[in-house]
């Protein structure tokens, strides 16, 4: 260990920008076991190691599986990343390092292009799992079930890793999801640059080998109740996410050319993955305008580059530095072709006499000083509106929670925007009815459902044990 001072950050090698927009496939390359090996030893072994104490939601044991890969043991290295996360070989590949645990990395110098900088934790994470998995290692679950079973609504990364919590203390869960396939916005929301479908599917087959029960094409609310799970199960954990999109405004258009960010991305991977989508999310050869910041509009304009769009633009109201998203993926995005307009808020679109869109209204924008927080306020310029035409536009606003009556109907209570209200155990209004994820928070990240997941399980186990299970 310590081998900063002799060891440079290297970053996974990435394949070349014109040879990865022809494909969907992983743009990183996965780190050689030397270079795994390498790369986590030049982790310092904080005693107070920040990059999980504070950068990682999970409070994942970092330092501990830098210190085994370091030492090339694999097989604990292994054991000790799946020991506190429910799926570190996909958290690895999409969490946004940058503002977590290699953010909060005692040899972070602020500057992702530097050589001396932040243990490339999520990179070798990946490493660790792949040559793992390769290797024939498997994480560990219960070896008895004790005939406890858990219903479990949505199959997102909250419901998954709820999943995995119950598995290891022996109780079955019971997934429900109205999707042909589990996963959630894993499977259909992030493109498969980022996430390699195969990654999700192998983690979904290792919780069935391990005893979830996973039903797909069932709509909760008209197939089965949530009053019948409550009856039929010893709980209920509800993680349904929240996918409603933020439209630009109120107004109705006779068109098909706004797309809201899922439903474009999801089309566009059962279309991959060979399923029935609707063809009218065809971009091919067409002017394309993404209105967004954050990760969701980097999927869509990366997206629309390997769908064979004519000119791909992002447009941002903020600068890049505010941008939300991972910086990572700005810079692929510019490497892959994508242009990018700052300061430029959406007003409103535009449309012929028939009420067919062909542009949209933007204002210029300018940021204040930082106050006290470092926040900085943005205010229009005025004058400055201006019409942009494009042959498609992409809202990539943001989410809000879908206001769901079987959910209600059945006596959870909700805020006023959707979201579901819980204790802090993860529990709703209704007794041994939990919830977590973006159906909570509102849409946030993967690694917290994750953790809400997790929590929910603990939760979960206490309740219906009275204690929380020894093997936990």
């Amino acid at each position: 260990m310590y081998e900063f001072t002799k060891i440079e950050r290297i970053t996974p090698t990435l394949r070349p920008a014109d040879e990865r927009v022809g494909n969907f496939n992983e743009i990183n390359e996965v780190y050689t076991t030397s270079e795994t090996a390498s790369q986590a030893s030049r982790c310092v072994q904080c005693g107070n190691p920040y990059c999980s104490s504070v950068g990682c939601p999970l409070s994942n044991y970092i330092p501990q599986w830098l210190r085994f890969i370091a030492e090339k043991d694999l097989e604990q290295a292994f054991k000790i990343s799946n020991e506190s996360s429910p799926f570190p070989e996909i958290l690895g590949r999409i969490c946004p390092q940058d503002r977590l645990c290699e953010g909060a990395c005692t040899l972070n110098d602020g500057n992702e292009e530097e050589t001396i900088g932040a243990i490339t934790i999520g990179s070798i994470e990946v490493a660790i799992s792949e040559k793992g998995f390769k290797k024939g290692f498997k994480p560990e679950f219960a070896d008895k079930m004790t005939g406890k079973t858990v219903a479990i609504v949505g199959s997102g990364p909250a419901g998954l890793s709820c999943a995995t919590f119950l598995l290891r203390a022996g109780v079955k869960p019971v997934v429900f999801d109205k999707a042909d396939k589990a996963g959630g916005l894993l499977t259909y929301g992030i493109p498969g640059f980022k996430l390699e479908k195969e990654a999700v599917e192998r983690r979904v087959e290792l919780l069935k080998e391990a005893g979830m029960e996973l039903n797909l094409g069932v709509d909760i609310g008209h197939d089965i109740t949530l009053d019948e799970l409550r009856k039929n199960y010893d709980a209920v954990f509800l993680g349904v996410g929240a996918m409603a999109g933020r439209s630009l405004d109120d107004e109705v258009y006779n068109t098909d050319n706004i797309y809201m960010a899922v439903p474009f991305l999801t089309n566009i991977q059962k279309k991959i993955g060979d399923k029935q989508f609707d063809k009218k999310y065809d971009v091919e050869g067409k002017r394309i305008v993404v209105i967004g910041g954050g990760d969701t509009a980097m999927d869509c304009v990366r997206t629309s580059i390997r769908e064979k769009a004519a000119k791909v633009t992002c447009f941002y109201r903020r600068d890049e530095e505010n941008m939300p998203g991972s910086r990572k993926e700005v810079r692929a995005a510019k490497d892959e072709g994508v242009e990018f307009n700052f300061l430029k808020s959406p007003k409103s679109f535009v449309a012929d006499d028939n009420g067919n869109v062909y542009g949209a209204k933007f204002v210029d924008m300018k940021l204040s000083e930082p106050d006290a927080s470092g926040r900085q306020a943005v205010s229009e310029i005025a004058g400055s509106e201006a019409i942009v035409e494009a042959d498609i536009f992409i809202l990539a606003l943001g989410f809000n929670n879908e206001k769901l009556k079987w959910i209600t109907d059945a006596g959870v209570e909700t805020d006023k925007w959707g979201a579901v209200k819980t204790d802090a155990k993860g529990m709703t209004s209704l007794e041994n009815v939990y919830a977590g994820g973006d159906s909570v928070r509102g849409a946030d990240l993967v690694v917290t459902a994750a953790l809400d997941g997790r929590e929910a399980a603990m939760s979960i186990l206490e309740s219906i044990f009275d204690e929380k299970p020894a093997s936990v």
